[in-house]
């Protein structure tokens, strides 16, 4: 990282004096098969032409470029002395003329971090499989460039290969590629149109590939044909639902052309499924890259399905709202991120058969939001990115999932017809350039005539969210004489904002065991209290749900009696929405020290085996297993995992033969098992010496049961040796990784800890895995990790000063001593942030994180003692 940093100064510098006309870059990836060099790292040659014009003859300017060697620079057909200009990470570009040619013939390096273009070597058949990913600025590492969003360019890509490979980038394959003598070949792609450097892409390898085609004709005649391509690595071919895949795509095509009224702009339209992928996945125009988690290999409950459907759409959204416009620096990352998150939601509800996704929007988005906007490292929705590292750590659940949230309000605001209409003008009156802020807010002001910039500055500009709880009198027939809603906001962020909600009245009739909404009424909420006229007069209601429906983003609060409904009748809610709505406001009091963990433990118990919706019984399964480990007081922990592997059993067993729920309590049922009857019926699904009808214990749930039986220390070493030889295969190879990582020993955790700390051979992939199988939550492995809670404060800085920034983010993230939860911890912690302000902002704004969830689980540990 050092070195590698661009502030957004140098880019408005940069951006003021430069325009960029075009790139053509060639990549030779013949290397990639040959034996990797005896010292060093793997190379492959990248050499870069980029024509651009400079606003003042005679000024010095600078190229990116991370690269091991450079061969050549030549500015104007004047030879640059290397070691003159090449500083590691910038290429020096002196005495600039009006109009200037840039060549740049380097040796980069290939990647095993999943940053610039990830080499991957595939054990099942010796396979080499390439991809690049370069958000927010990796694209440096493959070929020199300007890279910062605001100097867009067309891009001619040649890549030259082994010839029985498929090479792809984001245009499309001009003619046959060109044979040479040595096996290899040449592939030419046609000029893209303008594009920003970080969503160029080169996909190279013998992956599987599926086509298709996808055609519309438009009310005016014309007619739009749109080639499709779906890949995998070969390994997983037998795996690869790809119809299913295109059948979202065309749905998500059609929905988007209904909308935007803007035709896809860039010609094919592939899917790349790749390894080791560090993200879910990117938006690549033309050729989008995800994660190969998403090719099945085992059975799924809907919820996959749905999650896949909505990053396929997520991305696709992206191609108007980022690729055809995008931000001018990453301050408005949401102007791409936040519509893509909020554009993918309403085209599944909209187009697919996935029409309940706006539950898990509630449920599960909506909670990584939550999580966000209370942490110290909150932000603004648009926020202040000074440099890359900060926009690195920008790809949260603010720029996300809040931001989603706020597009969702926003709709209820103006009205769904006049955001739809100022997306239209939106990409029609910026098409290939790029926006800030007020660009956006215009078209909208203009469509909705509502003045923006006031709900901007609340919703836009300002961090933290609210809480609303309502307040009812009632007279003596029991009818409602009044009913309020209260605004509150945390001290540290004070804003109150504009809320258009919809407040349900909610009565049970305990003869049906339903509880049903009976009025229903929408107000703006603003300041500190709204009355609500329209429901005066009411019944008395057994609950109030305020945001019924979801429409706005804040956190929601319960009168008594309404909460002591919920205690006892959570599960009788018969809309899923407002079950949803519910399930996620008592996670929040929890969350928040107010619902001892054990209560909302309890509340899963009763009411989650009648959850309907399987994404948010995952969700509860997730955010219980959460509760047990961190919120539980200590001394009640053995008796909560108890319970839970017990309630575990019970569901699995009642749960309908094949189902999704069966197969999700099933997970559940291993991730919490502990006790010795649990364990053998795990040993026994594992050995087909035990049954659960229905339930297929495929490879993927099997490696699952075997984590758990690892970290118990029933599975040893030989036991996952087998294991892999069933499973000779890259996402077993992992799976392994994770398991030996988890085994209950001081030498297991020793040599875990040395592998991703001590050295750097891993991929980031295998880091993942290891971290993930050395940080167990059961008391044995809490005392086997302790020693390194203060190795962790001494060995940071180091990480992330030696590391990328995405292996230096995994690390200080994944082993921070979280489950060490005691007040020394939090002390330590506190010491090594007194003691290192000079750290970098980045690299501390990660322990800071760490630390407020630290605290967090401290609090609700007392308010769950308490609770006796």
């Amino acid at each position: 990282m050092p070195g590698e940093n661009l502030t957004r100064e140098e880019a408005r510098q940069r951006a003021g004096l430069l325009t960029v006309h075009g790139y053509e870059v060639a990549l030779d990836l013949r290397s990639a098969t040959a034996p990797p060099p005896a010292e060093g790292p793997r190379t492959f040659r990248s050499t870069t032409t980029v024509r651009f014009d400079c606003a003042e003859e005679g000024a010095t300017s600078f190229a990116d470029l991370i690269a091991p060697h450079v061969h050549s620079v030549s500015l104007n057909g004047e030879s640059l002395r290397v070691e003159e200009v090449f500083d590691g990470t910038r290429v020096t570009l002196p005495g600039l003329r009006a109009t200037n040619e840039l060549t740049i013939d380097a040796q980069c390096a290939y990647s095993r971090t999943g940053e610039g273009l990830h080499h991957f070597l595939d054990p099942e058949d010796g396979e080499t499989y390439l991809y690049t990913q370069y958000e927010p600025a990796d694209a440096r590492r493959v070929f020199a460039n300007f890279e910062q969003p605001d100097l867009k360019a067309p891009f001619d890509f040649t890549v030259t290969a082994p010839a029985r490979w498929t090479v792809l980038s984001n245009g499309a394959r001009e003619g046959e590629p060109r044979l040479l003598d040595d096996g290899s070949a040449i592939w030419r792609f046609a000029r893209t149109r303008p594009i920003s450097t970080y969503i160029t892409a080169v996909v190279a390898g013998p992956y599987h590939y599926v086509t298709d085609t996808y055609r519309r004709t438009f009310e005016d005649g014309t007619e739009l044909e749109v080639p499709l391509g779906a890949l995998c690595r070969k390994g997983l071919a037998k795996h690869f639902d790809a119809d299913d895949i295109f059948t979202v795509t065309k749905q998500g095509l059609d929905f988007f052309h209904d909308h935007f009224d803007f035709p896809y702009p860039f010609g094919k339209y592939d899917q790349a499924f790749v390894p080791e992928y560090n993200i879910g996945a990117m938006e690549n125009p033309g050729c989008v890259t995800f994660r190969e988690e998403f090719v099945f290999r085992g059975k799924v409950t809907q919820a996959s399905y749905e999650g896949r459907a909505n990053v396929i759409l997520h991305e696709m959204a992206h191609m108007w709202f980022g690729d055809l416009v995008t931000m001018e620096w990453w301050d408005d990352l949401w102007l791409k991120e936040s519509f893509a998150d909020f554009m993918g939601a309403f085209a599944l509800v909209g187009a697919t058969r996935f029409t309940d996704g706006w539950i898990t929007f509630a449920n599960r988005r909506k909670s990584w939001a939550y999580r966000a906007d209370q942490l110290p490292s909150t932000h603004p929705v648009t926020a202040d990115i000074r440099d890359l590292e900060d926009a690195k750590l920008n790809f949260d659940g603010i720029t996300y999932a809040k931001g989603a949230s706020v597009l969702k309000q926003l709709v209820a605001y103006v009205g769904q017809d006049a955001f739809l209409e100022g997306a239209r003008r939106y990409f029609k009156r910026h098409a290939w350039g790029n926006t800030r802020l007020e660009d956006l807010l215009s078209v909208l002001e203009e469509t909705s005539g509502r003045d923006m910039g006031e709900w901007a500055k609340a919703w836009l500009q300002t961090a933290g969210v609210n809480t609303l709880t309502p307040q009812l009198t009632y007279d003596e027939q029991g009818r409602v004489t009044e009913l309020a809603v209260l605004q509150e906001a945390s001290a540290s962020h004070p804003e109150l904002r504009p809320h258009r909600v919809a407040v349900g009245l909610y009565r049970r009739d305990p003869a049906a065991g339903t509880l049903e909404r009976y009025a229903r009424a929408e107000v703006d909420v603003a300041g500190a209290r709204t009355p609500v006229p329209e429901l005066v007069g009411t019944e008395r209601p057994d609950l109030v749900l305020v945001n019924d429906e979801d429409l706005t983003y804040c956190k929601i609060r319960f009168d008594e009696v309404s909460l002591a409904t919920l205690r006892e009748h959570l599960g009788e809610i018969t809309d899923p929405l407002a079950r949803a709505v519910c399930w996620s406001a008592v996670w929040n009091l929890t969350r928040d020290g107010l619902m001892p963990a054990r209560d909302f433990i309890g509340l899963v118990l009763r009411f989650a085996g009648a959850e309907s919706e399987i994404g948010v019984l995952q969700m509860l399964h997730a955010q219980t297993r959460l509760a047990l480990d961190m919120y539980a007081a200590p001394a009640w922990r053995e008796e909560g995992a108890r319970q839970l592997s017990e309630g575990a059993v019970s569901e699995l067993r009642r749960a309908e033969p094949g189902s999704g729920h069966q197969l999700a309590w099933a997970r559940f049922l291993s991730s919490v098992a502990g006790g010795e009857q649990e364990l053998r019926l795990l040993e026994g699904l594992l050995a087909g010496t035990g049954r659960i009808d229905g339930l297929d214990v495929d490879q993927e749930l099997r490696w699952t049961f075997l984590e758990t039986l690892a970290a118990e220390g029933v599975a040893d070493e030989d036991a996952l040796r087998a294991e892999l030889s069933r499973d000779d295969t890259a996402s077993g190879k992992r799976h392994q990784v994770r398991c030996l990582a988890a085994r209950p020993s001081a030498a297991v955790k020793a040599q875990a800890w040395a592998s991703v700390v001590e050295t750097d051979t891993l991929s980031n992939a295998l880091v993942e895995a290891t971290i993930s199988g050395f940080t167990q939550p059961g008391t044995a492995q809490r005392d086997l990790t302790a020693p390194y809670a203060e190795r962790y404060f001494e060995v940071i800085e180091s990480i992330w000063e030696s590391r990328s920034i995405e292996i230096g983010m995994a690390i200080v993230r994944g082993l921070y001593p979280a489950l060490q939860t005691e007040q020394a911890t939090l002390d330590a912690t506190d010491a090594w942030l007194t003691s290192h302000e000079s750290a970098p902002p980045a690299l501390r704004r990660l322990v800071l994180e760490s630390r407020d969830d630290l605290a967090r689980a401290l609090t609700a540990q007392r308010a769950d003692a308490r609770a006796v």
